[in-house]
């Protein structure tokens, strides 16, 4: 059973003429994908190490600094669906060597930016470029693998680097900023992309197009645009005020943008993301999930790193090493949950289980103050929320792919990290709001004559701690929802793909059990 859940949650099996076409160079051609994943997933803790030295460098404000990951995580997110799509009818190779050179290159000119719009373009920019990247190398994978038990090894390495990077981009991130400069943050990404791009170009070869597929323009253009008004209406009541036409505008926009685009994806002949896919329960469910991971763990690392180099004092190589221990803890219990766990009892109680570690971890971390020792006051929380994103996690890439038709396996797998990205760029906009809000009601409530040091810091620590407390209400509201939405016991193999029947023809009754509505199985 463990071996079938892992080569379902690999993608889906390969048709038996295929088996026997391996390409002898399929392990060089991973080690190529694997650096590609790496530099993206090294950019997103890199650069929130490197966002207090930035903000002192180019003397932007509180309010801004979120956008220096919003910007990313926005452009990414939203352009997921519609990259996904343009991989499977260009070419899966043009679009990956496409996204290589342009995230090389808008890394360079965020390196090299002289003021905060340049670095929030450029950021913006590396988003983009790893949004047309992403599903490509996702993808490349999938096609390069067609042996299920080398595929499934295949995707273990895949999962074991993302995960690895997270680590090594707090340990760089930090050594970096401290030995050279933050600017050498974004530089590192052109290492990473020159050995990618060159071996992409010896190894990869000519990639098969989707014949007759078109693009869902209307589509791209409603969940681009939602997703842009909400987080802006959300970052401009940090700076202005939640009472602001402007702010309200923006966010009603957002979501009558996003409902017209899941009334276009009901209707479309060829949707951007057919609707089958997400109503699953179970794949829905995951998708969810890992939106409300997002919306609170993003926001959890970019604070915590400001408590500890603002109040606390740590260098940002001492932060980074303070934070390794929920990333390895999070990559161990993700390995178990996934390959132990879930196989046999399914993904709803590693959910449940894993947003109430999580909540708990936030609740503990409220205890923080502006003398205290990391061994008591932080290194518990950090690995409790380890942890909890482990199981979390852990279950997420199985069940988000778990059962889907072939010519679906893309759009599920973007699906993933778009909930992800959304749900991280909505959350640190949030998040970055709330706290701004409460440093400024601490200071109205306490200030008596001219503020002092300590009061600043005091204000600080209270956002902090806001923070943690709404994250852990999050969580808590992600286990309810999450786990009510997700069905009982394991993973068994869907009607999606039955046995016996090759996996590009979905059958009647295959089609008729995708399309259901949740709540019915």
């Amino acid at each position: 059973m463990a071996a079938q859940s892992t080569a379902l949650a690999a993608g889906p099996g390969p048709e038996p003429a295929e088996t026997a076409a391996a390409d002898p160079r399929r392990w060089l051609i991973l080690a190529v994908i694997a650096a590609a994943q790496l530099m993206v997933v090294l950019d997103l803790t890199v650069m929130n190490l490197a966002l207090p030295s930035a903000q002192r460098a180019l003397a932007f404000t509180t309010a801004d600094r979120q956008w220096v990951v919003t910007a990313y995580a926005l452009s990414f997110g939203s352009l997921l669906l519609f990259f996904g799509r343009l991989a499977d009818l260009i070419g899966r190779k043009t679009t990956f060597l496409t996204g290589l050179v342009g995230f090389a290159a808008a890394s360079a000119v965020g390196g090299a930016a002289v003021n905060f719009s340049m670095l929030v373009t450029a950021r913006a920019c590396q988003g983009v470029f790893g949004a047309l990247l992403a599903p490509s190398a996702l993808s490349l994978l999938a096609t390069t693998f067609k042996d299920p038990k080398e595929r499934a090894r295949a995707f273990g390495i895949y999962g074991a680097v993302a995960a690895a990077g997270g680590g090594l981009g707090l340990l760089l991130g930090g050594a970096l900023t401290t030995y050279l400069s933050w600017r050498w943050c974004m530089y590192i990404n052109s290492v990473f992309a020159a050995v990618a791009i060159t071996g992409g170009l010896l190894l990869v070869g000519r990639q098969q197009r989707t014949p007759g597929g078109r693009l869902d323009i209307p589509g791209v253009l409603a969940v681009s645009g939602g997703m842009l008004c909400l987080v802006f209406g959300f970052s401009r009541a940090a700076s202005h005020s939640w009472h602001t036409p402007a702010t309200w505008g923006f966010l009603a926009a957002g979501v009558a943008l996003l409902i017209a685009f899941a009334v276009r994806q009901a209707r479309a002949a060829q949707p951007l993301l057919p609707p089958r896919v997400v109503l699953d329960r179970n794949r829905g469910g995951a998708y969810l999930t890992v939106l409300v991971l997002g919306a609170a763990t993003f926001g959890v690392f970019l604070f915590l790193v400001y408590y500890m180099q603002v109040t606390l004092g740590y260098s940002a190589v001492r932060s980074g090493l303070a934070m390794v221990p929920t990333v390895a803890l999070s990559g161990v219990m993700a390995g178990l949950g996934n390959t132990r766990l879930l196989p046999r009892f399914g993904p709803k109680p590693l959910v449940i289980a894993g947003m109430v570690l999580n909540a708990a971890g936030m609740v503990w971390l409220t205890r923080i103050g502006a003398h205290s020792d990391y061994a008591s006051a932080l290194l518990g929380p950090l690995m409790v929320t380890g942890a909890g994103n482990g199981f979390v996690f852990g279950m997420v890439a199985a069940t988000g792919t778990f059962g889907v038709a072939p010519q679906d396996a893309g759009v599920a797998s973007a699906s993933i990290n778009t909930g992800q990205q959304l749900g991280g760029s909505i959350g640190t906009a949030l998040l970055n709001t709330i706290a701004a809000g409460a440093t400024t009601d601490y200071l109205a409530g306490h200030l008596h004559g001219r503020p002092t040091p300590q009061l600043a810091q005091a204000a600080a620590i209270h956002s902090y701690t806001t923070v943690f407390w709404w994250c852990a209400g999050i969580y808590a509201a992600g286990a309810v929802v999450c786990g009510a939405l997700l069905r009982r016991g394991p993973l068994t193999r869907p009607a999606d793909i039955p046995a016996g029947q090759p996996s590009g023809e979905p059958s009647q009754r295959a089609t008729a059990a995708v399309t259901r509505l949740p709540g019915r199985g």
